[in-house]
This record gives structure tokens, C-alpha cells and sequence, in this order.
């Protein structure tokens, strides 16, 4: 319990310090025009109040990431606390800031478009056709997993198809409507929900003196599967996350003014690392140790736990609540990662989107696509999203780095979990199944190599970027428009 509540303790204090030292560091400049107003179109870019921008962003990033993935990091044990407290702190929450201002000084571009310009112009195709995947993936595991709670929640009273039918639906509807017309209003209810759950299920950990374990370094996981690199893949939207990367730059086009940006992206990413410390206690605490945890993810993955911990702690009527609640996440997340897919598409062909039939012309191929693939396993999907979630967090993370870096600023701050991260997935894809399942010793080795050459590729962009005529940093705002 101790842990726990200094876990917590932890968070709140990595955004009074450490997030303030960064947004220091990167130097908001509180009288530029934000891309909500220089590029207003009321569609993407539409002006609208911090209170709601925080909503927004905390809904979007946190999908079923930082309640399933801690539920199943939980099975390593408390290492697991370690990995949400110091990741979110010094990775994800650094990760988020940096992607959502550099987005605004470039005209609220989205990630594709930012590694073509700091990274090079081969970045850019690659990462348009990474993130997309990602978000195609991401967008379809967020209509499988609150369909299957939905589905729980009402006893199969309602067709599974059907639910996945309605979430489409509503999916389709925030995808190419305004930004504040559906989003925008319905998201303070939604995030009452989420926050009144996750503090109800934490409120109750501590009342009842759970037994959440105290912190070691011991892997405890039924299957001894190893920590590293596996628990970077588990536990991702609670640390570190590069879906946050594709959601920022939504946010960065409504964003009022760039003193914002450390409650709206850095905040969040705090509030979320909350979220995931609750969920993780509550698994490692309520299931009778690990083994008894694995026990139940067998019978019914994570969305089982989220159901029998709501029950077990807030009783049928508000433990449904908190199913609620739960159920909201994945959805406010499923609706930008299409809405984001349809911006990115949008901007890499030059397709305006002030008219909807050109927002369902990007959008509809997208709905099919994810339709076709509800068919296939829930667990297979989250492995490969696992993979290319932290992937693209990494490229933004080095992003981050090379805008440091050219404008002297400090960017160790990125740079050491840029290089840690890329580590992480060469050795994954190295090692595990899903990639070329190779030893795992061997993996590691072969994994430092592949991150130096990765190093000195950068050095070498850094180089380019700096030679020659002067790398335009931020975006030039038109004389007219700082009238």
C-alpha cells in the first residue's frame, strides 16, 4: 500500500517539477498565434477553452492502454510501478509536451509531417504509413474491446454485431463532424465518468487496505517471461505511448494559446499514469496473487478484470459505473484515432476537408478496413499494436530530440529515452514471435548495434538539417496574421 500511495504521491509531484522544468526549458511564447486561430477553418481548427482541450486530450490518449495494459503488466508484479511512475514522468509525459508544441509551432502538423522535416523526407513516408497502420489498428481494437464489455455489462442481451454496428456508427459521426459539434460537447460528461470511476476503484483500494504488494525488482510473472523488453510492451499508454503522438496534434489545432500546453499535454499524461497505477494496483491486489490473476486474464482478458474489480470494490450498482467508465475510454479514443487517420491522409494528399464529402472520401476506405479487421483476434492485434505503438512513441521522442537540438535547448531530456526505447524495439522485434524470434541474449546484442547505427543516421540528418541555408525551426506565421 505504501508503494502505492507514494507512487501516487510521485506523479503529482513529476508535474509541479519535472514538468514545469520542461515547459521552462522549451519556452512557450504566450503572444504567437496558435494554429487554432491562424489556421481556423471550423473543422480540425477550431479555438476552444484548456478546461475542455484537457478533457479531450485525457479521453483520447487514454483508450484501454492504461487499464488493460497495467492489468496485464500487473503479472510481473510491483516492477510494474516502477515503469509507470518513471516512465510517465521522464518519457511519456515529455513525449506528449514536446510532440503537442512542436505541432503547434508547425502549424498543428501532424507526426508524418514532422518526421519529414527534422528527420528527413523518407521519414516521412515511412511514418505516414506506420502511424496510419497504428491507427487503423488502434481504431479497431477500440470497437472490439468496449463492444465485449457492452456485451458483458448487459448480459448478451444485445447482439455482440450489433454493439460493434452502433460503435461505428458513432465512430463515423465524430470522424468528419466538426470538432465541437460531437466531441467537444460530449466529452465533459464522459470525462466526469472516467475520472469519478478511476478515483472511486483508488478511493477503495486504500479504505479497504488492500493488499497491493510493495515494491521489489523480482520479475514475479507466472511464466517467467522477461521483463525487459516485454513490460515496455504491456504496459505502453500508462508510461509511454506513441498513440499519444498521433492525438496531440489534434489537440495542438484547438489549443488557445501555448502557455496552455503544460496542463493540456504534460498534465494528462500524468493524469493518465493515475489511471494506470490504480488499475495495476488493483489487479496485482484483488486476484490472489499473480497466478490467480493469470487465472482470470485467461478466461476473459482484461476486460474480466475491469468487471470483477468494479463489482468486488463498488458493489453491482456503482461497480457498473466504473464499467461505464471504462467502456468510455477505449470509445473516446477509437473516434480520434479515425478522426486523426482522416487528417493525416488528408494532409499528405493536400485534400481540403472544409467540405464533408471530402472528409468521407479519406474516411470511409478507413471504416472498412477496420471492419475486416474486427474479425481477427483481439490478442494478436494488441501484440502487433503494442509494437508499432512504441515505435512510433520512439520516432517522436527523436523528433523531439532533433528540434532540441537545433534549438539549443536541452535535449537529453528526449534523448536518453529516445535511445532506451529504440533499444526496446529492435530487441522485441528481434526476439519475439511476432518478429524473427531469435534468442533473446543474442536479441540484446544485436539490438545495441542496430540503435548505434540508428544514432549515427540521426547525426548525420543533424548535420544535414545544420548545413547550408538555415533550418526553418518553427513555422513563419504571416505578417497579417500577428496583427
Amino acid at each position: 500500500m505504501i508503494t502505492f500511495i507514494v507512487s501516487i504521491v510521485l506523479l503529482i509531484l513529476g508535474y509541479f517539477t519535472y514538468g514545469k522544468y520542461i515547459d521552462k526549458m522549451f519556452g512557450p511564447k504566450n503572444q504567437r498565434p496558435t494554429p487554432a486561430h491562424d489556421q481556423r477553418d471550423n473543422v480540425d481548427f477550431v479555438p476552444m477553452k484548456t478546461t475542455k482541450n484537457s478533457l479531450i486530450q485525457l479521453l483520447n490518449i487514454a483508450g484501454v492502454g492504461p487499464i488493460f495494459g497495467p492489468i496485464m503488466g500487473a503479472l510481473y508484479g510491483p516492477v510494474a510501478f516502477i515503469w509507470i511512475v518513471v516512465g510517465c514522468i521522464f518519457a511519456g509525459a515529455v513525449h506528449d509536451y514536446l510532440t503537442g508544441m512542436i505541432s503547434i509551432r508547425n502549424r498543428g502538423a501532424h507526426l508524418p509531417e514532422l518526421a519529414g522535416k527534422f528527420l528527413g523526407k523518407l521519414m516521412k513516408h515511412f511514418v505516414n504509413i506506420f502511424t496510419l497502420l497504428l491507427l487503423l489498428l488502434t481504431g479497431t481494437v477500440f470497437v472490439t474491446s468496449p463492444a465485449l464489455l457492452l456485451h458483458n455489462l448487459v448480459d448478451g442481451k444485445i447482439a455482440l454485431g450489433v454493439i460493434i454496428f452502433l460503435i461505428f456508427v458513432y465512430y463515423i459521426l465524430s470522424t468528419v463532424l466538426p470538432i465541437d459539434k460531437i466531441i467537444g460537447k460530449v466529452y465533459p460528461i464522459f470525462g466526469a465518468l472516467l475520472v469519478i470511476s478511476a478515483l472511486g476503484v483508488g478511493f477503495r483500494l486504500i479504505q479497504t487496505g488492500a493488499p497491493i504488494p510493495e515494491i521489489t525488482l523480482e520479475n514475479m510473472h507466472p511464466k517467467n517471461a522477461p521483463v525487459i523488453p516485454l513490460l515496455f510492451f504491456t504496459i505502453t499508454c500508462g508510461a509511454l505511448s506513441g498513440f499519444h503522438a498521433t492525438q496531440s496534434p489534434i489537440i495542438s489545432r484547438t489549443t488557445n494559446n501555448e502557455k496552455n500546453a503544460r496542463p493540456i499535454f504534460y498534465g494528462m499524461m500524468i493524469a493518465e499514469g493515475i489511471i494506470a497505477m490504480i488499475w495495476a494496483a488493483a489487479a496485482m491486489s484483488l486476484f490472489g496473487s499473480y497466478g490467480g490473476l493469470q487465472e482470470v486474464l485467461a478466461k476473459g482478458e482484461a476486460a474480466l478484470v475491469v468487471s470483477k474489480v468494479s463489482t468486488l470494490l463498488l458493489g453491482s450498482v456503482f461497480g457498473t459505473f466504473a464499467v461505464l467508465g471504462v467502456i468510455i475510454l477505449p470509445i473516446t479514443s477509437g473516434d480520434t484515432s479515425f478522426r486523426s487517420a482522416r487528417m493525416i491522409i488528408a494532409d499528405y494528399i493536400n485534400l481540403g476537408q472544409r467540405k464533408i464529402w471530402k472528409r468521407f472520401i479519406v474516411a470511409g476506405p478507413l471504416f472498412i478496413m477496420s471492419f475486416i479487421l474486427t474479425q481477427v483476434d483481439f490478442m494478436l492485434l494488441w501484440r502487433y499494436f503494442s509494437w508499432a505503438n512504441q515505435t512510433t512513441a520512439t520516432v517522436a521522442l527523436w523528433v523531439g530530440t532533433m528540434y532540441l537540438m537545433l534549438a539549443k535547448k536541452n535535449f537529453i531530456v528526449s534523448m536518453i529515452p529516445a535511445t532506451f526505447m529504440t533499444w526496446n524495439i529492435f530487441t522485441y522485434i528481434l526476439s519475439q514471435p511476432i518478429g524473427f524470434g531469435l534468442d533473446l541474449t543474442m536479441s540484446y546484442y544485436l539490438a545495441v548495434v542496430l540503435t548505434l547505427l540508428w544514432i549515427a543516421f540521426f547525426m548525420y540528418q543533424y548535420k544535414k538539417n545544420t548545413s547550408g541555408k538555415a533550418f526553418e525551426l518553427d513555422y513563419q506565421i504571416p505578417h497579417q496574421s500577428l496583427a
